[in-house]
């Protein structure tokens, strides 16, 4: 498990997790790419929008593994959001919009996601 404080400074210690359990788990190069990029935006969205960058509350992040591959969990201390509710930025009207892509962008590279915890924790599932 990693535990960081909400400071968008610790993004950067993602990478260093990523590089560990794809070393550990012999990723190829797509599924680690994929990691990265799912788990950076999770852990993004934990900080800046569930815990508000308030550095006194942390983001966890937890590993485990499955019958077929990987799970790992992203929870922040925040009061969660309504996933059904996330407009959908392939819309012709907020293609040119800045943001609001990471959820999608996530759902993509991972196999499966799920939210718990009323949105404030996020479980992305990648094959093995």
């Amino acid at each position: 498990m990693l535990t960081l404080a909400s400071d968008p400074r610790n993004i950067n210690k993602v990478e260093q997790y990523v590089n560990q359990i794809a070393s550990r788990y012999k990723l190829d190069k797509e599924k680690h790419a994929n990691l990265l990029i799912s788990l950076t935006e999770a852990v993004n969205n934990a900080i800046i929008h569930g815990n508000k960058q308030d550095r006194s509350k942390t983001v966890s992040i937890k590993l485990a593994q499955t019958r077929s591959g990987l799970a790992v969990r992203v929870s922040d201390q925040g009061c969660g959001f309504n996933y059904d509710k996330l407009p959908d930025p392939t819309s012709p009207e907020r293609l040119c919009e800045c943001g609001g892509r990471g959820v999608f962008l996530m759902n993509q590279l991972c196999d499966k996601m799920r939210y718990i915890n009323g949105g404030s924790t996020v479980e992305m599932q990648f094959k093995l």
